[in-house]
Parts: structure tokens; sequence; C-alpha cells
């Protein structure tokens, strides 16, 4: 993988901290992260994800391929303000039962994309281009956070060849039941032009900070945020601006959905409340609910391992949900 030699400075640490000042979850959220934060790594000599590059529909995405060749295909979308990097402590494990292939969803990560794909719906549009392009069948797709808004979107919107969806911690019914930092983020234009001008390292920072309890990212990981959303928060936060309406897209279409889908939250995730999960498992014909104990907002790696064999469990014959 390239490296950009992009880090967390100094100002990036102090603004970060600024930010948990007026974040009140944070105070508490402390308090479990001290005895358990730094007990899950990844070391970045172990990373085995070889992203590349393919345009579709003239946008230059990025996207990599592993695993069995003829497994059942696992389809894995990029969460903010992550990448498809942070699916490298979960790739080698889930590559030795599935096929699979993670994207960089436009606007996100290193795919190119601006304002004009800063909606579910263009996302689910373009979500539906990437898998004819690639001929995508069976697809089990996973998607934490803004993942979940365009793989729920695609799945309601498109005929589509989905064999499950295995989303959580992220958007879909209104109303949403966030922390107060999405709440800044959706309802104040002041809080919104502070992050675009504060920049991706307070962004990458401060996200770290209030959403992990156990997991610490690694150089490589830190680098290829830094170098995802430099220049690009201004635009991010025309998602948030746009959030009600966007989940009315999906909210509405919920319960008719009827499609096996695995849901998973942390317990602690203080972006969006656990309440959401539990509010989504009753609304959903043929759903199942993981919780993660002791774990934020990024799952994916706060629980890696945990993660790892939810995915490979329900894949692997867990997902007939009737």
């Amino acid at each position: 993988m390239s490296k950009t030699n992009r880090s967390i400075g100094f100002l990036d640490k102090l603004n970060a901290s600024v930010l948990m000042t007026v974040t009140p979850e944070f105070k508490e959220f402390k308090k479990v992260q001290k005895t358990n934060l730094g007990s899950v790594r990844f070391d970045e000599t172990n990373i085995t994800m070889k992203p590349e590059y393919r345009t579709i529909d003239g946008v230059k995405i990025r996207y990599a391929e592993g695993g069995k060749k003829d497994g059942p295909v696992v389809l894995l979308l990029s969460p903010l303000p992550h990448s498809i990097v942070c699916f490298n402590p979960i790739w080698e494990k889930l590559g030795a039962h599935f096929r699979l292939i993670a994207l960089d969803l436009p606007g996100f990560g290193r795919s190119e994309g601006g304002l004009e794909f800063m909606s579910f719906k263009a996302q689910g549009n373009f979500l539906d281009k990437f898998v004819k392009a690639l001929d995508l069948k069976k697809i089990h797709i996973v998607g934490p956070d803004v993942g979940m808004a365009a793989a729920l979107h695609y799945a309601i919107h498109y005929k589509n060849d989905i064999s499950s969806l295995i989303v959580g911690d992220g958007p879909a019914i209104a109303p949403s039941i966030n922390g107060s930092i999405i709440n800044k983020m959706v309802v104040s234009s002041f809080w919104r032009t502070v992050f675009s001008i504060v920049g991706s390292g307070p962004f990458v920072e401060g996200a770290y900070r209030l959403g992990c309890v156990n997991y610490v990212p690694n150089a490589i990981e830190m680098d290829d945020y830094l170098a995802s959303y430099e220049g690009r928060v201004g635009t991010l936060t025309h998602w948030f601006a746009t959030y009600p309406e966007n989940l009315d897209t999906i909210d509405p279409h919920l319960v008719s959905l009827d499609l096996p889908v695995q849901l998973f939250w942390g317990d602690l995730d203080i972006f969006l409340l656990v309440d959401n999960a539990h509010s989504l498992h009753k609304r959903m014909k043929r759903s199942e609910l993981k919780v993660f104990e002791r774990c934020g907002h990024f799952s994916y790696q706060d629980k890696s391992e945990e993660f790892a064999e939810m995915v490979i469990n329900w894949v692997s014959g867990g997902f007939q949900v009737v």
C-alpha cells in the first residue's frame, strides 16, 4: 500500500481536544477507554489488502479484491472517516471463507467524488453501477456507518441480487437518536463550518477519541485516512446537512424490506446511540441483532475478532431469518 507520510500533528491533537470539551458524552466514555484502549491493535506489517483503482461511470474509485475466488461474495463498504483500509484487521480472516470486495464509496476514502455524492440516493445509485460493473451475484453487503445508508438505499430502491445485509452503526431510522457530535453536524451550520476549517487532522483524530473503546489505529491507517479527507471535510458536511431528507428515502421502507439482515452495534456508541439498533430490529421483517459489549462506534475495529466471527457465522449459514 502506498504511504503519503501524513500523521496527526500537535495542532490536530489540540483542536481535537477542544472538540472533546464540548462533547458531554466523552467524560463517561473516557473512563471506559482508560482500562481498555490499546487492548486491540493491528500490526501494519500484517496488511494483505491490495487496493487498486478503476473508473466506473466516469468516477475513479478505489477498491480491493481478495479471499477465496469461489467463495460466497462479501462486499464491504467504507465508513466515515475511514476508508477500506479499516477492514485490514478482518480481511485475512474473512478471506479464508469468502470472496471479498471492498469499496471506497464515491466521495469517501480515496475514491473521487464531490457534492454530487453527498446523499443516500447518490450512494445507492453508484453502488448499483459498481455491482453491475463487477457482475457480482448473490452478494452479502457489509455496511457500517455511511456504508449502511448506501447498502439500504440500494437494497430498497434497485433491482438486485443481494443474499443478505450486514449493517449497523449507521443512519437508517427516523428520528435518528444521535449523540451530540452528530447533532452538531446535522443542525448547526456553525459547527459544519468549524469542521471544514480545521480539516482532516482533527476530524480523524476526534473521531477515534470518540469512536473506539479498545482499538488503536496504526500509522498506515492514519496516513490513509488523513490523505482520504484532506481538503474534503467541507464537502462531507453536506452529507450531514441533508441528513433528515436522506433518512426519508429509507425509513418509510424498512418495514417492507424483505431481506435477511444482520444488524450490529456497539453498546457504547456515542455517535449514533444503540437505541437505534433496537428500533431497527423491531421495524425490520427479517433481522437479527448483535450488540457488541464495551464497544464504540467503530465496531469492525473495536471488536474486530467478534465482528469477523459474526460475519463468518452469518454468511456461512445463519442468514435465513424468517
